[in-house]
């Protein structure tokens, strides 16, 4: 891996840089939105609905009476951003030409050999892709790490594109010493998965797609709408108008997202998008999954000393969400307070939220990325948020759906496992 000290500095303007950089190898995916999740968003859960989940347990009194009835009652217009269609199926590619990018502007990387030694990484999938992508894309080997219990359509795609995949135990301890190992073999440069700044800057890049695509596709709407919306007639300014979604926007307000939501694992891609919002008002939130403690993050975080948890050992559905947050990533999410806070869902949570994807948007997504969505739709406390601080007026949520590969025999277990009791018996 190129040197940390010669990266350029974890700012907004580096992740522009990098932007550029990576242009001709990465697609600028689609932003999209959809009326069903979003309406689901703002609809307030009922009694049956939250009855036997964590959510009922914090509503009730002493006596074991509620004092409200129902969840909260946000307004919120969803935005996805749709790295499930990038090329090799996530977001990785972004962070993994970067890092290659940045090797061959290193001086003495051809003449010392770099180019034959080849790149080395440790990835339970979509980062092993991505790197074996962008290493063939250069004519340079590459060596993936990956866990044995890694979904087989992921080892055969890396394999695809022309890397030798060497297996390992599913921590991330196991993963790292075989990859020392390689690296003494081989040479190889290691390319980690996330901890890295150049890995940070490159995962950032969608973040700055989300935000333009987002604020442009709001202009359009309240310009479209201006067209068929007479103004008010006491002159009062402005009219409200309506976004493609049906929902009230604030006439004469500021155009754009109030708030992204983004999956964590190791971290890269959340504190990418953190600096691409640096300056822009823009609140950024990590989600996790909540199960044997895949929420390390939002644990470190919400820690008295907000120390970061180096250790996570989890079988979370979420698979791409089963390493812990690396050190460079954490450096912007809690040292540098760029990340707002986390929020976290149940693996019931996260199966009902795919569900809907498929159902609903006709998309194919991984678990990984239905995290954010789930927290947007299922997590109270951010819900109640969104209802306290935004009121009538609503927010606009990016909402990041980070890849989609996965065995689809899987994924016929989680869309049966993600259905409410009551559909069963239906």
């Amino acid at each position: 891996m190129a040197d940390p000290s010669t990266s350029p500095p974890l700012t907004r303007a580096s992740v522009v840089a990098a932007h550029d950089l990576i242009k001709p190898y990465v697609h600028h995916t689609p932003t999209l939105t959809n009326a069903t999740l979003t309406r689901l968003a703002s609809t307030p859960r009922t009694e049956a609905e939250l009855a036997g989940s964590e959510w009922e347990e914090k509503k009730k009194n002493k006596d074991g009476s509620t004092t409200t009835s129902g969840g909260a009652k946000p307004i919120m217009r969803l935005w996805f951003k749709c790295e499930n269609l990038q090329r090799i199926g996530a977001f990785k590619v972004r962070g993994a030409f970067h890092a290659i990018e940045r090797l061959k502007r290193e001086p003495g990387w051809e003449a010392g050999g770099g180019v034959n030694r080849g790149v080395v990484t440790h990835s339970s999938g979509n980062h092993a892709q991505a790197l074996a992508l962008a290493a063939r894309t250069n004519g340079i080997p590459a060596y993936i790490v990956m866990p044995s219990i890694s979904p087989p359509p992921k080892i055969a795609a890396t394999r695809g594109y022309g890397a030798n995949v060497i297996f390992s135990g599913s921590t991330s301890v196991e993963r790292e010493a075989v990859c020392a190992q390689v690296i003494q073999d081989t040479g190889a440069r290691l390319v980690p998965p996330y901890d890295h700044p150049d890995i940070v800057l490159g995962q950032g890049t969608l973040g700055l797609e989300l935000q333009e695509d987002a604020a442009r596709m709001m202009a359009e709407a309240e310009k479209e709408a201006s067209t068929r919306s007479p103004p008010p007639a006491d002159g009062s300014g402005s009219a409200k108008t309506t976004t493609p979604d049906g929902l009230m926007q604030r006439g004469g307000g500021k155009k754009g997202l109030d708030i992204i939501l983004a999956p964590c694992g190791g971290g890269g891609m959340l504190s990418g998008v953190a600096l691409s919002c640096e300056g822009t008002g823009i609140r950024v939130f990590g989600c996790e999954p909540s199960h044997e403690g895949a929420d390390d993050a939002k644990r470190g975080f919400e820690s008295p000393d907000g120390r970061r948890v180096e250790v996570v050992k989890t079988l979370t559905v979420a698979d791409g969400l089963r390493t812990p947050v690396g050190a460079v990533p954490w450096s912007v999410i809690r040292e540098r307070g760029l990340v707002e806070g986390f929020y976290s869902v149940s693996e019931v949570e996260i199966k009902r939220a795919l569900r809907l994807v498929l159902e609903r948007f006709k998309m194919v997504v991984e678990p990984s990325a239905c995290v954010p969505l789930a927290v947007a739709l299922y997590n109270e406390d951010f819900r109640a948020r969104i209802q306290r601080e935004y009121g009538d007026g609503g927010a606009n949520v990016g909402v990041v759906f980070s890849g989609g590969n996965l065995d689809l025999e899987v994924l016929a277990k989680i869309v049966m496992e993600g259905k409410t009791e009551t559909e069963k018996k239906e």
